[in-house]
């Protein structure tokens, strides 16, 4: 009989690529990326913004060369469904806090969708205090939950459109597309404080970010199914997150001379500080070129093992 701790564990391997998860309801962002890796081995692994626990949806994940791109989804834009609860307020703007107020919902769907419009383009939101952001080191969570206020500022956010999926009684769904940065569970109640009865987030489903959907993402489950040999293919290349840049095809001089950390003649008509994304004769990506101050292209985030092709 083989006892428990004769059984080996998989050893961790190098994986590079993007698996657009669905986070599956009451699990942090982190555990759900700790599970999609194990299902990998992968060695190295990060997600791309934080999806609350009560919050499921799209959170792409990066395996290894991809961990060194994946800032640039947290600047993206955010696409979501919205489940608002009319009438009651609550400490933490959501479901998982105590009930501070409760009212009576009088309000008719135009009266709704006026509101709606009122929060829709640029806009200013303050943080709640039930977040991660710090204070003194501090999440201010940390402090909410000791009954400490800490004063904030507001933050200039785009709510790109709101689109009314359903109202019914005290139930509104909402589609919203925003700006980074933007906290919906504040959205929810100021809605409600606009509309005069109060309101809470009940529901958040993340269907967007970047140029990716939720239709083409994978629950743990749907991964697990998966034969391990056949997992790698459902991954994204590496640089389906740089796409926004333009693409540059460098000789095999020049990728020799960028791997090496040298500067190569940079496109006619570029501006200071454009990005380029790098792609030698064959086709592959190898990395990010910048045009700096002196007008060459220098490497600027590279993958690894490229140093020595062309030497």
């Amino acid at each position: 009989m083989t006892s428990a701790a004769s059984v080996e564990k998989p050893g961790k391997r190098p994986v590079d690529g993007v698996l657009l998860l669905d986070k599956p309801l009451l699990l942090s962002s982190n555990s759900a990326l700790q599970k999609a890796r194990w299902q990998f081995h992968a060695q190295k692994a990060g997600h791309t913004g934080v999806l609350d626990p009560m919050a499921t949806g799209l959170l792409p994940v990066c395996f290894g060369e991809a961990t060194k791109f994946s800032a640039f989804l947290l600047d993206a834009d955010k696409g979501y469904t919205a489940t608002l609860r009319l009438g009651q307020t609550t400490t933490t703007f959501d479901t998982e806090g105590d009930i501070v107020s409760e009212k009576p919902v009088e309000v008719s769907q135009a009266q709704l969708e006026a509101v709606l419009a009122q929060f829709t383009g640029p806009i200013q939101q303050l943080p709640p205090m039930y977040s991660a952001l710090k204070f003194q080191g501090k999440a201010l969570y940390e402090y909410a939950r000791q009954g400490i206020e800490i004063e904030r500022k507001t933050r200039d956010v785009v709510i790109h459109h709101i689109t009314l999926l359903a109202f019914t009684d005290d139930t509104v769904v909402l589609d919203v597309q925003c700006s980074k940065g933007t906290y919906i569970r504040s959205l929810a109640h100021d809605i409600g404080q606009a509309l005069g009865c109060g309101a809470h987030l009940t529901a958040l489903r993340r269907t967007r970010t970047a140029g990716f959907a939720l239709d083409h993402a994978l629950t743990l489950e749907q991964l697990a199914e998966i034969p391990f040999t056949e997992r790698q293919a459902v991954l994204l290349p590496v640089d389906v997150l740089v796409q926004h840049f333009p693409a540059l095809t460098a000789t095999d001089d020049e990728k020799h001379r960028l791997t090496h950390g040298q500067p190569v003649h940079s496109p006619q008509n570029s501006a200071i500080m454009q990005d380029f994304r790098l792609y030698d004769t064959s086709g592959m990506f190898f990395g990010l070129g910048q045009i700096r101050a002196d007008g060459q292209l220098w490497p600027n985030r590279l993958l690894v093992n490229t140093s020595t092709v062309g030497a």
